[in-house]
């Protein structure tokens, strides 16, 4: 349903005796415009098959008829024109019944994306859903404008299934509590659910207390929005939280510069934001103080910039107290900035991760000068980076990579870490048992091996030695071997080692050509030399997996 229904056979064209001048301008969803004399004979006859034939009430059938265009123009292009517009139209209407609910749905503001999930899927004709119209117009004769019931529709179609007589008795109900009609007709546009279940206590309690502070029904209707969902419960729990945090003599002005604190999301941002804090140990005078000094910006724009600076925290290691003393020292500067990324910020101030945390405990201030759009200098050169540069440089020379500024230059960009961090993984992989000469050798070829700790160095050698039963000297041949994962690696060895008991291996192929074979390679070079190559690979994979 929701399509009509045209013979296989038949080539619907648009024509005229004029066919050059309407074939080429009705297209509608084309671009191009649908001559108004042409739409107005096409609205015409909508209303009287509509009206006469379907038996809709003309004010109904006329809302329909005039105010769904996407319709229309669908309808057209499948129409043969002869000659009168008005009577193709009646001709084609008469032997192919429409699906009623697209004209109806589209007539109460809604686009055809938004309708098509809503049609019903056994149903053609509005006279067969009795209740969705006896709703709609008790809507409409409560002063809902037509094109904005459309939206009550889309949030809680529940609306539109009550028995008759119920939808008029909830609206009178509210009417009692003191609403005046134009209120209700309003805001249940901006939250229908108001009118699904019994009166809904909080959302009076809301008013009640808004009322209490100053804001008539104007100003509550003028900051509601049809695009948001607004959950009275959540409003009436945020206000209510605001008293309880001792905000009560500022709670108006606070409101009257922020009510987005109040409806934007229905104030489950507001909530969120709090319990952040809160697990963070910031006060709850020191919340309230924040929400006086609130920025204008949106609270989920606000509570993402201070989420984006806490995953900044953590992605530069910075210790979990030292966080938590900034956040809850500087929760409107984290909120009002939104950051740039980890990887851009290290690259643009050209400091490691350690040196950084330590600035920004120093000189927390800055973090609003490191926001999206704005240029970021580096950090002035400290005592201790001074020295670090200069143990780097020797390490340099020592490598033999010469006193050429150039060569100089790469190697600093190569390298990552302090000058005496770099001197000691070199250490370690001398004290291994490798000469001073060969160790230097290797960083030549392989400088990314010493991008790593000390710790995990040693944990790679330990494992190609004692645990995988290659002899140390393996490392000048293939230095490389400590830059891959010991996942990879033993992964790779043991499907290696099982293929080669299966006698599908080479049994003297080189370390470093089993470890750096990309997967591709492997698997058919090695893995799939045997049927149940695939299979074991994979479930080593999944072992080592689980491993780690």
């Amino acid at each position: 349903m929701g399509s009509f229904h045209i013979p296989q056979s038949q080539n619907p064209r648009l024509y005229t005796t004029e066919r050059s001048v309407l074939s080429q301008r009705c297209y509608g969803e084309d671009g191009v415009r649908i001559p108004r004399a042409t739409l107005k004979e096409a609205q015409t006859a909508l209303l009287e098959y509509l009206h006469s034939t379907r038996s809709i009430q003309f004010v109904d059938a006329e809302n329909m008829s005039k105010n769904s265009p996407h319709f229309l123009r669908k309808l057209l292009k499948k129409v043969e024109i002869v000659k009168d517009v008005r009577r193709s139209m009646s001709r084609f209407l008469r032997y192919h019944p429409i699906n009623e609910f697209e004209p109806f749905f589209e007539s109460l503001g809604l686009k055809p994306c938004e309708y098509t999930p809503l049609l019903p899927r056994d149903l053609m004709f509005l006279s067969d859903d009795c209740l969705l119209l006896e709703n709609y117009r008790v809507l409409c004769e409560f002063g809902v404008q037509r094109n904005k019931i459309g939206q009550i529709y889309k949030k809680a179609v529940q609306v539109f299934q009550h028995d008759f007589g119920v939808l008029l008795l909830k609206l009178q109900a509210y009417q009692k509590l003191g609403l005046s009609q134009s209120f209700i007709a309003k805001i249940i546009v901006y939250s229908p659910h108001v009118l699904t279940g019994d009166i809904d206590i909080k959302f009076i309690k809301v008013l009640e207390m808004l009322n209490g502070l100053g804001f008539d029904y104007a100003w509550i209707k003028e900051h509601l929005s049809e695009k948001e969902f607004y959950n009275w419960s959540m409003i009436f729990r945020v206000l209510k939280f605001f008293r309880e945090m001792g905000c009560s003599s500022e709670l108006g002005g606070l409101i009257s510069q922020h009510p987005r604190l109040l409806f934007e999301g229905s104030s489950g941002r507001v909530l969120s934001l709090i319990a952040f804090l809160l697990k963070f140990g910031l006060r709850m005078d020191r919340i309230s103080s924040m929400f006086l000094q609130f920025p204008e910006i949106q609270v989920s724009h606000f509570a993402s910039n201070i989420i984006r600076f806490f995953l900044f925290f953590q992605e530069i290691e910075m210790e979990v107290d030292e966080i938590g003393k900034i956040v809850c020292s500087y929760p409107i500067l984290l909120g009002s900035c939104t950051l740039k990324k980890t990887s851009s910020l290290l690259h643009d101030l050209n400091v490691g991760k350690k040196r950084l945390c330590k600035y920004i405990q120093e000189n927390p201030q800055e973090l609003s000068k490191w926001g999206m759009g704005t240029r970021v200098r580096p950090l002035p050169v400290s005592g201790e980076g001074v020295e670090s540069q200069k143990l780097k440089t020797k390490f340099f020379l020592d490598l033999g990579y010469g006193e050429n500024p150039n060569m100089l230059k790469k190697a600093f960009k190569v390298f990552r870490g302090r000058g005496g961090e770099l001197q000691e993984r070199f250490d370690t992989i001398v004290n291994a048992g490798l000469d001073h000469k060969d160790v230097s050798k290797m960083v030549r070829v392989s400088p990314q091996i010493l991008n790593q700790s000390k710790a995990l160095i040693q944990s790679k050698i330990d494992i190609l030695v004692n645990e995988l039963g290659f002899p140390l000297s393996s490392l000048i041949l293939f230095p490389s071997y400590l830059s891959y994962t010991t996942q990879r690696v033993r992964l790779r060895l043991a499907m290696y080692n099982w293929l080669k008991d299966q006698g599908k291996a080479k049994p003297d192929l080189a370390l470093s050509t089993i470890i750096s074979w990309s997967d591709k390679i492997f698997l058919s070079q090695c893995v799939n030399n045997h049927p149940s190559g695939p299979q074991v690979w994979e479930d080593l994979k999944a072992e080592f997996t689980r491993d780690k």
